[in-house]
């Protein structure tokens, strides 16, 4: 589902975010991405979501190489991909209906069918009845939930989330991940880069640990491990 080969990452300037990475992720497989602030956990996703491009090395999803998809392609290869944040990013002028919507409004799907899917997606993260609330009405946590219902929405292949339990108590962020393994239990690929340490020890999966660009000693780099 996901492979890294020799892959690099150097920013303008000579800073490398990565480094010679090699690893790899089964589909069906949920993972978690740590690693100190700055050891390159963001760049990966980057990388995966075609938010960035390697400077070396190839990133092979779903076996597609992402050096052979074009600018022009770049909003289809996305389509496979849901993508959870820190800060949500979420549109505060608009209703949660529109904000989990707006992918599928993007790929030119019907108004029925969006409220029908829309609907199914809130009703996953247990935010049906909310649709026609603004976010700012929202509490922290369900305002992530939104942002989770956005990116499932469109029944993604793979589910990438960067920091999603950073800004929520520790109650809040195990409801969050029992949540993402709800979505794994039916076959999503989830990658999930994470500080919280306790709280990754706690769901006992696989670690990919990086250190400065590199998988660091005793990370896992491919295959299952649970």
């Amino acid at each position: 589902m996901i492979r890294f080969e020799q892959v690099a990452k150097r920013y303008p300037g000579g800073r490398e975010a990565l480094s010679e990475l090699n690893m790899s992720m089964e589909k069906g497989e949920m993972a978690f991405l740590t690693g100190h602030s700055g050891a390159g956990k963001s760049t990966l996703l980057k990388l995966i979501a075609l938010i960035e491009r390697p400077t070396r090395g190839q990133v092979i999803i779903n076996g597609q190489n992402t050096n052979g998809v074009s600018r022009r392609k770049i909003p289809a290869y996305r389509r496979q991909i849901g993508m959870v944040f820190q800060d949500h990013k979420l549109l505060y002028d608009r209703t949660v209906m529109d904000n989990v919507g707006l992918p599928l409004v993007v790929q030119g799907i019907g108004h029925r069918e969006v409220g029908r899917r829309v609907r199914a997606a809130l009703d996953q993260v247990g935010l049906l009845g909310k649709e026609k609330l603004f976010p700012v009405a929202l509490s922290t946590g369900e305002q992530q939930r939104v942002g989770i219902a956005r990116a499932v929405v469109s029944k993604p292949d793979l589910l990438i989330a960067d920091e999603p339990t950073g800004n929520l108590d520790p109650e809040l962020s195990l409801e969050i991940m029992n949540l993402f393994q709800r979505f794994n239990d039916v076959g999503v690929t989830l990658l999930i880069a994470s500080h919280d340490l306790a709280l990754v020890e706690r769901l006992g999966k696989r670690r990919i640990i990086l250190e400065s660009g590199r998988l660091k000693q005793g990370s896992q780099p491919g295959g299952f491990h649970r």
